[in-house]
């Protein structure tokens, strides 16, 4: 009877540790954090040959957008480069691009060594205006004392009493905008205020 007891503990316990492995088989994988969206590799600057590192996010990093926009930026293997400044996710922003109360997005999309600064407005969400486009390699500088080249273009929502503080030091000030600009930066150097209206894209006077 004891020996009968142990087969039947046995096959149980086969049987648990089956149904379990079969569980971890069919279990969704999750996403891999350890590094596998980055690039590094070495390039070319003011003719040096220098080591760069990339780091990039897939659109699933930002739950808050939409579906529709999410949707197009997988379809176009979209990966988004982070600034070596990040200490969050960036580089997907929500603001009123369009229209004074809109729920426009911007995002800066990597794929096949460009970066494209898309644009996808509430009302068309999935045909997104492309506002500048670079090399990638053309977006890295050195940051801190590894000589180490980082990505350095960044987009952010400014509000209009932002682009109002950045004209302060303006002879003339130009009418207050009603709705947000998008600042394009690359950091440490110069910032643009890009502005729509009357149906076009425009760059904003600032005092810089």
């Amino acid at each position: 009877m004891k020996f009968a007891a142990l087969i039947v503990i046995s096959a149980a316990s086969l049987a648990l540790a089956t149904a379990g492995a079969l569980a971890q088989e069919s279990s969704p994988r999750q996403p891999d954090s350890s590094g596998k969206f980055n690039e590094s590799g070495k390039t070319s600057i003011d003719g040096r040959i220098a080591s760069y590192l990339i780091r990039r996010l897939p659109a699933s990093s930002f739950p808050d957008l939409p579906d529709a926009i999410a949707d197009v930026l997988e379809k176009r293997g979209c990966m988004i480069p982070q600034t070596f400044q990040a200490h969050r996710p960036e580089n997907v922003i929500n603001a009123s691009l369009e229209r004074p109360g809109s729920s426009d997005w911007a995002v800066l999309c990597s794929t096949h060594g460009n970066v494209d600064l898309l644009v996808f407005f509430a009302r068309i969400p999935n045909k997104p205006v492309t506002l500048a486009s670079v090399p990638e390699l053309e977006r890295l500088q050195r940051h801190d004392s590894s000589g180490v080249l980082g990505f350095d273009w960044g987009i952010d929502p400014a509000s209009p009493r932002q682009i109002r503080e950045a004209q302060a030091g303006m002879e003339h000030h130009p009418p207050q905008l009603d709705h947000d600009a998008l600042e394009d930066v690359v950091l440490n150097q110069k910032t643009v205020y890009r502005f729509y209206t009357h149906s076009a894209w425009t760059v904003v006077d600032t005092s810089d």
